[in-house]
């Protein structure tokens, strides 16, 4: 019986996907709850299980495409059920049980049945795999992309080599590997986890860049040895999402910006005693780990600054609770992933979920749940050299703090000059939910707790 998988809504309304690559080729297979492909959505890389326990009987879309939601990506030879013929449909006019629909990325599906692990068939079922075919031009239109099925190509020989699996890399930069004649698969990438960036393709393309231009005529060369004057990246993936949020935040909140200067020389030295602690080891300690705790403690005092506005009902949603987004930047661009009810974690439980945070950022396996339901986020600019700047709200979100470089500076201190730690604090709000005194307030009390930890204590 043959059942037919669709890509599935990855969370938030998203509305498509790409296959970044296949973990199963047709004729394998796979059991219940078997990732089968890699899918990257607009926010993080998602693995997707097998909705089915059967036998692969068609790729529908292959990798490095954009598929919409909804659309069909594999089908599944299953096993019919008992009493019912191969549609499906119960024998003597009765109906078969109930198919079971697949469930949505990150739940799983429940076996029907504990057994052994099925093991890709091997043999015949080999023949039905997908191999390399060479694009020839006696036939370019049996092929589609790098691949194709072996039934498309007779002329393949019954021994196929083997496909090597293209590395990781972000559409942007696959985009650019086909502009300037780059073959992914001899790439060696030096992004986190052997990601393949814009860098590898520019060194991978020079050699060729450079034999090409002794044999070529001057006026078909580009400037300084270059693929040409200009270069055009599709607005997809990570970047397309952001952008669309990022406008529709900046067009629809008005944002107001408040920014305060402040001597946290008392939260650089309790940041370097507290690395000198056990508790510690391991965990990243930075201004960032303080700020998260002085903005819940803010929050107490300034609630407006923990809501949001709901359009539709026309009414103000205001949270109890703290979702605390920590901006990230990542080879696949800005992520905002947030601590669920960071009000209740202590300093030490709030460093180890921003260290746990960052690093599975990184490693681009942020959960869709960690990237959804924030409250209220920080924007850490001063990691880039920056002193301050105006950031932009996260949709929903009605404050977001950013902090600026931590300099060492002449400051007034106790009645004299003294070299001190200054950093610069900037707070948007949405205007709407949060007046100007609110607003001011709140960035008062973020600075007073990073002027003197030690007012923490007085607040909590």
């Amino acid at each position: 019986m043959l059942r037919e998988f669709r890509l599935p809504d990855l969370g938030e309304g998203l509305t498509e996907s790409e296959i970044l690559n296949w973990h199963v080729s047709v004729g394998d297979t796979v059991e219940l709850n078997q990732v089968i492909a890699d899918v990257e959505t607009a926010k993080a890389v998602v693995e997707l299980p097998s909705p089915y326990a059967g036998i692969v009987a068609r790729l529908h879309e292959q990798a490095g495409t954009v598929v919409e939601v909804g659309s069909p990506i594999v089908s599944f030879e299953v096993a019919t059920p008992a009493g019912a013929d191969a549609d499906g449909s119960g024998t003597g006019g009765e109906s078969a049980p109930a198919k079971r629909e697949p469930n949505l990325v990150g739940y799983g599906a429940v076996p029907d049945a504990v057994g052994r692990p099925a093991r890709r068939r091997r043999g015949a079922a080999a023949a039905a795999d997908p191999v390399p075919v060479p694009v020839t031009a006696a036939a370019p239109a049996a092929v589609t992309g790098a691949v194709a099925v072996a039934a498309a190509a007779p002329a393949v020989s019954a021994a196929p080599a083997p496909v090597r699996e293209r590395p990781r890399s972000t559409p942007p930069v696959r985009k650019l590997a086909r502009d300037m004649g780059v073959d992914l698969t001899g790439v060696q990438g030096s992004g986190p986890g052997g990601l393949v960036v814009r860098a590898d393709i520019v060194r991978a393309a020079l050699p060729a860049a450079d034999t090409a231009s002794a044999t070529a005529a001057p006026a078909a060369a580009g400037p300084q040895g270059c693929a040409g004057r200009e270069e055009r990246t599709p607005v997809s993936g990570m970047r397309k999402h952001t952008a669309a949020a990022m406008v529709a935040s900046a067009f629809t909140a008005p944002h107001a910006t408040v920014f305060l200067t402040v001597d946290i020389t008392p939260t650089m030295e309790l940041l370097k005693r507290l690395k000198q602690q056990p508790a510690f080891d391991g965990l990243k300690l930075s201004p960032l780990t303080l700020a998260a705790k002085a903005v819940c403690l803010a929050l107490r005092r300034y609630p407006s600054l923990n809501s949001r506005w709901d359009e539709a009902a026309r009414e103000i949603v205001r949270y109890n609770y703290v979702n605390l987004g920590i901006a990230a930047a990542t080879p696949r661009g800005l992520m905002v992933p947030n601590i669920k009810d960071a009000q209740a974690l202590s300093l030490h439980g709030l460093a180890a979920a921003v260290t746990a945070l960052a690093q599975t950022a990184r490693d681009g396996k942020t959960p869709q749940a960690d990237l959804a339901g924030g409250t209220i986020s920080i924007s850490n600019v001063g990691v880039f050299g920056v002193d301050a700047g105006t950031p932009i709200l996260n949709p929903g979100e009605a404050g977001i703090l950013a902090l600026g470089a931590v300099r060492r500076q002449p400051w007034e201190y106790e009645g004299e000059i003294a070299l001190r730690s200054v950093m610069t604090l900037s707070l948007s709000f949405d205007h709407r939910l949060v007046d100007g005194e609110q607003g001011a307030g709140f960035l008062s009390d973020v600075g007073a707790v990073l002027a003197d930890p030690l007012l923490a204590l007085a607040m909590a």
